[in-house]
């Protein structure tokens, strides 16, 4: 069984397993209010299905993701599902903060704790935004030409508004990749623990999958429990307290360059990260 809408499809490849694909190759994955909704949508469905034990995320064509789509807008397509929104109306710095509680930090937090194993797959570029569908995942598989990458201080903001970076990457690691703009390739990923597997790009749905199968060989209960624990491990840390004051900091970094440029970007940010690619 194969389910399609705009941008996000379902595939169901293995008993246990449901497979959601991000589905916009053209755009590079680029993700619109429309798709990130859509995605959270079709994560929500195979949460809800009995028939499921594990969720693999995927993407088409060359790339995981590039990111945000700035150019899709910040206005929700539906109901808001990860916050009891308000103030999403609001004009100003007001407004743009409830958005991103909402579709970003919120749907990251939504996705992070569906109850069962999620995987996911990433080859090519996964850039500033499309880390925060990777991160939220339990397991990551790559491909051996995966990339990732955080350029957006180049924007005036801190970083991607899942900022879970010192966790992910190791306080200083994610200092250098945030303060240069670097690009982490898949071998170092897995060095520093953010990346579970690297296989070849051909193998990555073999391999994934593979993965799948032997997750979902264990009983659902018990794999809901040992998710609940190493996430409330995580809880314990600090890292939602830590979550809610880098967002609160990133549109500090909106509203600053609102005032400075009219623009929630530092408007200079693309051609530094031009300039940075190129060194």
């Amino acid at each position: 069984m194969t389910e399609t809408t705009a941008f996000i499809r379902r595939e169901n490849p293995a008993e246990g397993v449901a497979r959601i694909v991000l589905a916009r190759p053209e755009m590079r994955n680029a993700q619109s209010p429309e798709l990130l909704y859509q995605l959270d949508a079709a994560l929500a469905a195979a949460a809800h299905d009995a028939a499921v034990k594990v969720i693999v995320l995927a993407a088409d064509g060359p790339d995981f993701s590039s990111g945000h789509d700035l150019k899709a807008g910040f206005a929700l397509p539906c109901e808001p599902v990860a916050t009891i929104a308000s103030g999403l109306d609001e004009p100003g710095a007001a407004g743009h903060y409830a958005f991103e509680c909402e579709a970003y930090l919120g749907l990251c937090r939504r996705w992070r704790d569906i109850p069962k194993p999620t995987i996911a797959s990433a080859q090519g570029r996964t850039i500033a935004g499309g880390l925060m569908l990777l991160w939220p995942m339990d397991i990551i598989v790559a491909a051996d030409n995966a990339t990732f990458s955080d350029p957006v201080t180049a924007f005036g903001v801190n970083g991607v508004e899942y900022f879970t970076h010192a966790w992910e990457l190791g306080a200083r690691r994610a200092k250098e990749l945030l303060f240069t703009g670097g690009i982490l390739d898949a071998s170092e990923a897995h060095q520093l623990g953010m990346v579970n597997h690297i296989v070849p790009a051909a193998e990555l749905d073999a391999a994934t999958l593979a993965l799948a199968v032997r997750i979902a060989a264990r009983p659902a209960f018990g794999l809901r429990l040992a998710k609940e624990s190493i996430n409330r491990s995580l809880d314990a840390q600090g890292q939602q307290v830590a979550l809610d004051t880098a967002l609160a900091l990133h549109n500090l970094g909106h509203a600053h360059n609102v005032k400075q440029f009219d623009s929630i970007i530092d408007p200079r940010g693309a051609e530094v990260i031009r300039a940075g690619a190129q060194t």
